[in-house]
């Protein structure tokens, strides 16, 4: 058998394998640039997902907090502490201003030990201006020229060569009303924080009041009022200046003194603070609370 390809005459076998040759060359793909450019192409046109899809990442810097946060952190508690306890002092100044207090801690104490009192409250109208100014020339002669305390007072006191102990009139107020009897750092640092708020929301006269109805004159005697009926059978309204002066004898020792039954040392006492109570009325210190 002759097989003619191209006007050659081939026999059969060089024929057959030259066609089985040229069958692979024209189904075989092609591989050069063409195809490489095409899947390129390919690729590129393919969108990224991992940088459309990728968050963003948080720093992990921790910002440092400023000097004025770190002392507020630090103040922060005290403060608070301080602003509550002011509040708590300005309620309980402004809860006397009106109401009169009738019993105080130490009256209600001695009412359990004792079984009754004897106190009858009396406005300041109601008791006689020299008592007044008895009370103040003994206890506090500088009463209506300070805040709440008494720095000359209390240096002598210190020093051993005062007759009284360096506590105002408006000191013992804010023991006797709002605080407990006794000496302890606690009672005094309390006194210390109520007794200016006392004086900034009370009047001098408001202070003389509930002093003269508060204090202890005798055992289970307490108030002026009382004391004047208990001692001398008059009321407060009528008290002389020789017995005004020998009431406030016996308010250093209420329990250990008496006003009626004076000794050496109390009439002398009572001598000075009668001279006394003139003086306060003469030089104006008493014009704060008497008329």
């Amino acid at each position: 058998m002759i097989c003619y390809v191209t006007g050659f005459r081939l026999t059969l076998p060089a024929c057959i394998w030259d066609c089985l040759e040229v069958t692979e060359k024209t189904t075989k793909k092609p591989t050069g640039k063409s195809g490489e450019s095409s899947a390129k192409r390919a690729t590129a046109k393919k969108p990224s997902s991992s940088k459309s899809t990728r968050k963003p990442r948080k720093s992990t810097k921790k910002t440092q907090p400023s000097r004025w946060s770190k002392i507020w952190r630090w103040l922060r508690w005290p403060v608070r502490i301080f602003g509550a306890l002011l509040a708590i002092n300005v309620l309980a100044a402004l809860f006397y201003l009106v109401i009169n207090p009738r019993m105080t801690p130490y009256m209600i104490s001695e009412t359990h030990r004792l079984g009754q009192l004897d106190h009858a409250w009396v406005r300041m109208d109601e008791i006689a201006p020299v008592m007044a100014r008895s009370a103040v020339a003994a206890e506090d002669a500088n009463f209506c020229n300070h805040w709440g305390f008494d720095t000359d007072a209390i240096r002598d006191a210190l020093s051993g060569g005062a007759r009284r102990g360096g506590s105002t009139i408006s000191q013992q107020v804010v023991k006797n009303v709002y605080l407990w009897q006794g000496r302890s750092w606690l009672r005094k640092g309390l006194e210390a924080m109520l007794t200016p708020m006392v004086e900034l929301i009370w009047s001098k006269e408001r202070i003389l009041e509930v002093y003269l109805n508060v204090a202890e004159f005798d055992e289970g005697v307490f108030g002026v009022e009382a004391a004047a009926v208990h001692y001398f059978g008059v009321n407060a309204r009528d008290l002389s200046a020789r017995q005004a002066a020998r009431l406030t004898t016996v308010l250093p020792d209420p329990k250990g003194r008496s006003a009626s039954q004076p000794g050496n040392w109390q009439r002398q006492r009572a001598s000075s603070v009668a001279g006394g109570a003139d003086l306060i009325r003469a030089d104006g210190r008493a014009d704060c609370f008497a008329p």
